[in-house]
């Protein structure tokens, strides 16, 4: 009788290493769905506002009250259940304290660049050139080019070494967007025709004729 009280306790403590990785995989998909709501804050509200984001911060929240409740089993099964505590805390300055939108926009800056600048030199010698229908200024790209440009689109405006090039991160409602934009020599990236009747809201110089830009 004894034994089986005994055997029934240890079944009953919960297993710090389990609550380690559960802890550490809620706080990763916290952090990643919050950068996401950093970089386009406006994605569909029906899904983004109403749905993904509340779930996800009582999932942390759940997270964040279960690591305190593992408190009380240091003194039995040692210092390790403190683990996941620790764990949401360093989450919540992370999401307090670091740059979260700029390391995610350079991660993909550099990522990119290779194939955006390929990109723009096909736009320049004239072998790109706007392909859709409904918009002018619209280049559809081929299967390789989803991950450079939101929508596998482009947008161009000018003509040769004198174009602009968008490659676009976010594409939201009311025609919202951001994303990296060529500037050709000599050029404003303000004076981008997607700028003629608002200025941009965010203009970021990256490096030399690369911008981050958002309407």
């Amino acid at each position: 009788m004894e034994a089986q009280s005994v055997t029934t306790a240890v079944a009953a403590r919960p297993s710090a290493r389990r609550s380690l990785i559960v802890a550490s995989v809620i706080c990763v998909i916290t952090l990643l769905i919050m950068t996401l709501d950093l970089v386009a804050p406006n994605w569909p509200a029906s899904f983004g506002e109403l749905l993904l984001l509340p779930l996800t911060a009582l999932l942390f929240l759940g997270c964040c009250l279960w690591s305190l409740v593992l408190l009380l089993w240091i003194r039995r099964g040692g210092i390790s259940f403190a683990g996941p505590l620790l764990i949401c805390a360093a989450t919540v300055a992370l999401l307090v304290y670091a740059p979260l939108q700029d390391i995610y926009l350079q991660c993909n800056f550099r990522w990119h660049r290779a194939d955006r600048e390929r990109i723009v030199s096909q736009v320049k010698r004239g072998e790109l050139t706007p392909n859709v229908t409904y918009n002018q200024n619209l280049i559809a790209l081929g299967p390789d080019g989803s991950n450079v440009s939101e929508g596998n689109e482009i947008v161009v405006d000018g003509f040769g070494e004198g174009t602009y090039v968008l490659f676009m991160t976010y594409r939201g409602l009311k025609h919202y967007f951001n994303g990296f934009l060529y500037v050709p020599p000599g050029s404003d990236p303000a004076k981008f025709f997607e700028f003629d009747d608002k200025p941009p809201r965010r203009l970021d110089r990256y490096s030399e004729h690369w911008y981050f830009v958002a309407n």
